[in-house]
């Protein structure tokens, strides 16, 4: 079953799902059919205490049984009747994630929030979710890899190379290209690293872990591709036709994660009395020493990840002795000082965080990938306030790292990107396509936020191995 329908039975958090998909898949081995396993599960849900002797949902009814009650706004410094409004994009939007931004929207600093239709649960804050406060920034709002950040490079090389010389397109991946948190042979350089690092303690310690790293990409969902990419009018200025494109997708590496760390940490040290279930989502006061250091982080961070992309594109187009026609570039997981109207006729100055949504205001461009087998799309924003003039960052897991690993076999990887036309150095089976949301479901499903200009076919992908 989907995390969705696991949710909607009333099992909701990683573990519980986890724990329902091996039950799930052992007694529907022995030929029971799916309707009386849902049945089965939300009895689960309902009286773990009665199903504790289950041979196969023994083990999640116990660990249901040691789930502590969900503590409720009950203390004076952080009561708040009526939650912020938020609006949703996305029919089949799984119930954990909007619980989470029910949460953010209960916040005393809460604005306004909007939930993408890539959205999926994450920390304090679903990945996909938009969150706009007054005078605070919640460094889990951000999310641990600060700028993530696409860049796309239409290179000016025939688009034929992919079959005809694809070989020395992917000699030039392998050279030039990193992942991981190992040091990277070839030390890249950028004028990023003459930016002021002494803002903080912290950022002067890591400036040489930063350094290391610097042109690299990370693990997870992070890749360096080639493919094609079709442009069906002259909305990019070019002529229409298919091109060879560059894209990449990456963030602020170790640096990035350990100053999230940190400034969660010390939020959430200033906010003790919050609820556990917004522990996450502790925030810092910008008008406090600690919210403009972390601020101030955020934005070196910002400029750090478009040098990392930076690099990357300039190495591999150097080598391959191409020039750029086109290049196109966005990050998430981020916050901005924006104005937007929170009531009819009153606008005001928030801070909006944009945890795995991009931005898109109007006549914005962007970037939207899929996985390493699906489209990416070139968008433009509509600017539609009631989305805080954001959209979508990507297609959306449908299913947990864990989950994907244990349902999908290499062997229907290999299928898929062979049904594709797609040749992959390396990947993990966490990132198998069909651990995610269809993205032409996706954009269909924004079609009021963002006008798709060009989409965008991986070809020759490398991402972090397992």
């Amino acid at each position: 079953m989907k995390s969705s329908e696991l949710a909607k039975l009333g099992i909701h958090d990683h573990e519980a799902q986890r724990l329902a998909s091996m039950a799930i898949a052992a007694v529907m081995k022995r030929g029971v059919k799916k309707k009386n396993v849902a049945k089965t599960v939300r009895g689960v849900a309902a009286s773990p205490k009665a199903h504790l002797a289950h041979a196969d949902f023994g083990a999640l009814a116990a660990y249901l049984l040691q789930e502590q009650p969900k503590e409720t706004f009950n203390t004076e410094k952080y009561e708040r009747d009526i939650p912020a409004p938020f609006q949703v994009w996305g029919a089949d939007i799984d119930e954990a994630s909007l619980d989470q931004m029910r949460n953010a929207c209960m916040l005393p600093v809460a604005a306004r929030g909007a939930v993408m239709p890539d959205a999926h649960v994450g920390y304090g804050l679903p990945i996909g979710g938009v969150l706009a406060t007054r005078n605070a920034v919640i460094p889990y709002a951000v999310g641990v890899d600060i700028a993530c950040r696409m860049k796309l490079t239409m290179l000016d090389l025939p688009v034929q190379m992919l079959k005809g010389e694809s070989e020395k397109l992917l000699k030039t991946l392998r050279e030039e290209t990193h992942f991981g948190p190992k040091a990277f042979g070839q030390q890249r350089e950028h004028d990023v690293m003459d930016e002021d690092w002494s803002i903080t303690s912290l950022t002067s310690h890591y400036k040489d872990k930063a350094y290391v790293q610097l042109g690299t990409s990370g693990g997870g969902n992070h890749f360096v591709e080639f493919g094609e990419l079709i442009v069906e009018d002259e909305s990019l200025e070019i002529p229409a036709g298919t091109y060879l494109a560059l894209l990449s997708h990456s963030g602020s590496r170790g640096t990035g994660a350990m100053l999230a760390d940190h400034y969660s940490k010390l939020a959430m040290a200033q906010h003790e009395g919050l609820p556990k279930q917004l522990k996450h989502l502790a925030w810092l006061d910008l008008d406090s020493a600690e919210g403009q250091e972390y601020w101030a982080c955020m934005q070196l961070m910002g400029k750090y990840a478009a040098a990392n992309h930076a690099c990357i594109h300039s190495a591999i187009t150097k080598t391959l002795g191409a020039e750029s026609l086109v290049s196109i570039e966005n990050h998430h997981n981020f916050a901005w000082l924006e104005e937007h109207e929170t009531e009819p006729g009153k606008r005001e100055k928030l801070i909006v965080h944009r945890k795995g949504a991009t931005p898109a205001g109007e006549n914005v461009l962007g970037v939207i990938p899929g996985s390493m087998a699906t489209p990416a799309f070139v968008v433009c924003g509509k600017g539609n306030g009631d989305s805080l003039n954001s959209a979508s960052h990507g297609a959306g897991r449908l299913f947990s790292r864990r989950v994907a690993k244990e349902s999908i076999t290499r062997s229907a990887v290999k299928r898929f990107l062979a049904d594709q036309g797609v040749t992959l150095l390396s990947g993990g089976l966490d990132e198998a396509p069909m651990a995610y949301k269809n993205i032409h479901t996706v954009m269909a499903a924004q079609r009021d936020l963002v006008e798709p200009l060009a989409q965008f076919n991986p070809k020759l992908v490398r991402m972090a191995s397992d």
